[in-house]
């Protein structure tokens, strides 16, 4: 059945900041030319702003990945990855909102949704006529929104302790330009974010082709040098490392002493602790956790120099260090479901890790192949950092931009 849009809301409750003397205002250090001798931002609860409401129950079934001419409209829930976006929907509830998660990990995570869109029951909704639903307020709130959260048992922030939340409003103005600020930020953060998507999507396209299929022996993309060199032998993993899982040894949190040495895991560093086990180069791969699944983080990470390593990842030492690398990109790229045993806590024993059967080519073509996706890993992490750097300096920009709430004048 489809539903009517939600109404938008513009009650005689929802006041606009700035028309009221008797309350305290703040100043934010940086300031657009413009603004900089207009008065004090005006501190409000979020509710006598906005009307708090919230989405309404779909069943994903009904839900598009595809947006279509049938299903234009996006809709989000309480899902972090595609900035909140479930697929598309026939119908919308609102347009030009802010929406928070009300349940779950991420509640508290605030967003601007531009246009016509719908929502899921696990989100609330912010709306306003006069303009306040912006990429600015919805920013502001999300600075702070976390700190109300109640973490009794599942995680909640419901509607009546976000009506309760006090920020500081700037005028339209102001918000506008703020958010025409950050807007921009958001964009060259969205083309940096699928810049290294689409870096990723490319190794894994190239990584299917220069390693064979299952039950086959040659790849099916092969560096000119090597077209006529013959088929690959399969071996078990056991027969080309030394498992050296004797010598891992695990330290409670209570008896680690922080130094400069890393302590690594199932899926990377957990710590830094004084003391090593291991002081060469070594390839760890994780023994346990929702990780071998997932595939989150690599399972298979390198480690050199001095290390420790506990008991939730093994570590093997290969004669070869290209062969290391090899290998190393190979477990990376491959389904484990068939050596993976238990189905609460999914573990690769070591017994099944030496029987993880390994396609090497000759010792020259293994190197180059390393080579290859090695340059592609190194381009992969600088666009990261690039993006990453595009972050903290949004992080920073908003801390500038927007007023603290312990300097009211």
């Amino acid at each position: 059945m489809s539903k009517k849009p939600k109404n938008l809301g513009d009650s005689a409750s929802l006041r606009e900041p700035g028309k009221h003397d008797d309350k305290s205002t703040l100043v934010p250090k940086l300031r657009f030319p413009e603004f900089r001798a207009a008065e004090g931002w005006e501190q409000k609860e979020i509710g006598e702003v906005f009307q708090v409401t919230r989405g309404d129950v779909l069943s994903m079934t009904l839900v598009r990945d595809e947006k279509t001419e049938a299903m234009p409209y996006p809709v989000y829930s309480s899902q972090t990855k595609n900035n909140g976006l479930s697929g598309y929907y026939s119908d919308y509830l609102f347009e030009d909102a802010i929406t928070w998660t009300t349940d779950g990990a991420n509640a508290g995570d605030v967003n601007y949704r531009s246009g016509k869109f719908y929502c899921t029951n696990v989100c609330g909704v912010l709306l306003n006529s006069k303009g306040f639903a912006n990429p600015c307020i919805a920013a502001l709130i999300n600075a702070v929104s976390r700190k109300y959260v109640s973490y009794v048992g599942n995680p909640k922030l419901m509607n009546g302790v976000m009506s309760k939340i006090p920020i500081p409003f700037p005028s339209i103005a102001e918000q506008q330009k703020i958010a025409e600020c950050l807007s921009s930020v958001d964009e060259l953060m969205a083309a940096q974010a699928r810049k290294v998507d689409a870096l990723k999507t490319h190794k894994k396209g190239l990584m299917q082709q220069l390693f064979p299929r299952e039950g086959e022996t040659q790849p099916r993309l092969r560096f000119p040098e090597f077209q006529n060199a013959g088929e690959w032998e399969v071996k078990p993993l056991g027969t080309a490392a030394k498992n050296l899982d004797n010598r891992r040894r695990p330290i409670t949190s209570s008896d680690r002493e922080a130094g400069d040495v890393p302590y690594y895991g199932a899926s990377g560093i957990v710590d830094y602790v004084e003391g090593c086990i291991f002081d060469e180069d070594l390839l760890c791969v994780s023994e346990d956790g929702a990780n071998l699944v997932a595939r989150t983080y690599p399972i298979a990470f390198p480690i050199s120099g001095k290390t420790w390593v506990n008991n939730h990842a093994h570590v093997l030492r290969f004669t070869n260090p290209c062969t290391q690398k090899f290998v190393e990109v190979y477990l990376n790229s491959i389904k484990l479901d068939d050596f993976i045993t238990g189905m609460a806590q999914p573990k690769l024993n070591k017994a099944m890790l030496d029987k993880i059967p390994i396609p090497y080519p000759e010792v020259p073509e293994q190197q180059r192949i390393a080579d290859c996706l090695s340059s592609l890993d190194d381009l992969i992490a600088a666009q990261t950092q690039k993006l990453e750097a595009l972050k903290t300096h949004k992080q920073g920009l908003m801390q500038q931009l927007f007023p603290s709430p312990e300097e009211v004048t």
